[in-house]
């Protein structure tokens, strides 16, 4: 049993936000802002991810225009979606593209960061205090509107504070500031931090350097001194900013980072920024066992895993790993919510979705079918990932009181029939693509004869477990003894509705799944 951190919560309730992040323009754009709106509500998704930028907020120093989150509250609101905004202030990407004009162009007062030659990159330093009371007084005057604006509807559930904080161009900032405080005594509360948590990879890195009680960042860390120094000064930057914000309006705040660059500090960033509620990895990694291993670094007992961004593009073999590794990311590492870069790209401009983003749409589709169960039963041990790998044909599973047995595709030789409204793909003379529509989805146990199933492209063969001894798979004909095979949804009250009920024939082959059936419930008798 794993004790599941739920930081939405809305209406008093746990939430699950799903959904999709905007372009980075498209909060500028009624037209753009609005396709991203009509594209989580037709993925039946509860929540867009919108960017509100520094610039547009703060054109001149000490004039505030809120004009822009005027348009998104009434936006979600007339749609019935959530919001979490996303604050692109001091960093986007490293850069400080949507910071004012007005900061951009005053380089005395408002520093950047240097290059080891003394080059000014485009991007702000955070050792300089007057970046950091530019940024929060910001943020503050942000929250205050949002305080006044939502605080009956909450239809704004969340912060991300900042964009990909990082330094791209140098492992760290080479300014006066910078290079006095690398060339000075490591703070003790990082040292202190460090003896607390006795492991990780920033102890693991002071420990191979010999592990001094004092020093400076060089002879604390050794090569990893750098990026130690700007994770350390990146999280009380944006601990700061996040912790004036929450003082006005307390609602969620998250940071998201790149992970290719950044795994090593992420201990630092926890560490130090009590007033983050967690820190989302952008997962773009398109193969499934990277996928994974940045979802159990980030799943942590300290911090929640959600995704605040994943990709949609398709890959040079085809599309993402991703939306099938989603499922494991959901009942492996209990993933607390999701979102996919460029929602609008799926769209084409009659409104419907793009062909070629068909599995990711369908998969969105299939976790919002099941959000209350993933309420009920992530952590327990209930929720079962079904995810085909490539030349993957079957998955074994132990269930309570139960062998199972998945298989991908039609798995029968002949084809076994579904419905008339899934037909084998032989009758329609066309050769199924594997690659395009993997098997993929959840499966719940809710009590020994009790399961839900929902996804695509796949079987699920049960049978009763003969001993406590070695598992076996059941074999891909069976005749289990099924009371119900249904297909149905949940309601508001999260009740299980049937809509449509299977016997027969229907059932005679393993309980199949495509999106279109919704959620299946099945039910066993002993």
């Amino acid at each position: 049993m794993t004790d599941i951190r739920r930081v939405f919560i809305v209406d008093g309730k746990p939430f699950y936000p799903l959904g999709g992040e905007a372009d980075n323009q498209s909060g500028r754009s009624d037209n753009e802002s609005e396709t991203a709106f009509q594209a989580v509500k037709q993925l039946h998704g509860n929540t867009l991810e919108i960017a509100v930028c520094w610039e547009q907020v703060e054109p001149e120093e000490g004039e505030f225009d809120f004009t822009c989150v005027d348009a998104l509250l009434a936006k979600a609101r007339r749609y019935g979606i959530k919001l979490i905004l996303l604050w692109f202030a001091t960093w986007f990407g490293g850069t400080m593209y949507y910071s004012p004009a007005w900061v951009k162009t005053n380089t005395r007062r408002f520093k950047r960061l240097l290059s080891p030659s003394g080059k000014e990159l485009w991007a702000l330093s955070p050792h300089c205090k007057a970046n950091l009371e530019a940024d929060k007084k910001a943020f503050t005057a942000f929250c205050k509107y949002l305080k006044v604006k939502d605080s009956a509807e909450h239809t704004v559930i969340g912060i991300q504070v900042e964009n990909e904080p990082c330094v791209y161009s140098n492992e760290r900032d080479y300014g006066p500031e910078a290079q006095a405080e690398f060339n000075g005594p490591v703070p003790a509360k990082l040292i202190n931090a460090m003896k607390t948590a006795g492991k990780g990879r920033v102890y693991d890195v002071w420990q191979q350097a010999g592990g001094k009680k004092s020093g400076t960042w060089p002879e604390l860390f050794g090569w990893e001194a750098g990026k130690f120094l700007i994770a350390w000064n990146i999280a009380n930057y944006i601990n700061n900013v996040a912790g004036a914000g929450k003082a006005v309006h307390d609602i969620p705040m998250f940071m998201n980072i790149i992970p290719r660059y950044y795994n090593l500090e992420l201990d630092i960033y926890k560490w130090f920024t009590p007033y983050v509620d967690f820190i989302g990895p952008d997962n773009y990694e398109p193969d499934s066992r990277t996928y994974e291993s940045l979802c159990a670094l980030y799943s942590r007992d300290d911090n929640p895993l959600f995704l605040p961004e994943s990709v949609k593009e398709l890959t040079d073999g085809g599309q993402s790993t991703q939306p099938w590794i989603m499922f494991r990311a959901i009942a492996d590492y209990n993933l607390i919510g999701y979102f996919f870069f460029g929602i609008e790209y799926i769209m084409t401009e009659d409104g419907s979705f793009r062909l070629e983003f068909h599995m990711l749409v369908d998969s969105i589709k299939c976790v919002a079918e099941v959000i209350p169960l993933l309420l009920k039963y992530q952590g327990t041990g209930k929720i079962h990932a079904v995810a085909q790998d490539e030349y993957m044909k079957s998955q074994e599973y132990d269930f309570d009181g139960y062998a199972g047995l998945v298989q991908f595709g039609t798995g029968q030789a002949p084809p076994a029939w579904k419905d008339w409204r899934h037909p084998p793909e032989e009758m329609l003379f066309k050769q199924q693509n594997g690659d395009s529509n993997r098997g993929r989805g959840l499966i719940f146990q809710a009590s020994k004869n009790e399961f839900y199933l929902v996804g695509a492209n796949y079987r699920l063969f049960l049978q009763p477990k003969k001993s406590t001894d070695k598992m076996q798979a059941p074999l891909p004909v069976t005749d289990p003894p099924y009371l119900s095979v249904d297909e149905g949804h949940f309601d508001q009250n999260g009740r299980f509705v049937i809509d449509r009920q299977r016997n027969g024939g229907q059932v005679l082959a393993g309980i199949w799944v495509e999106p279109d059936c919704g959620v299946v419930r099945v039910i066993l008798c002993d």
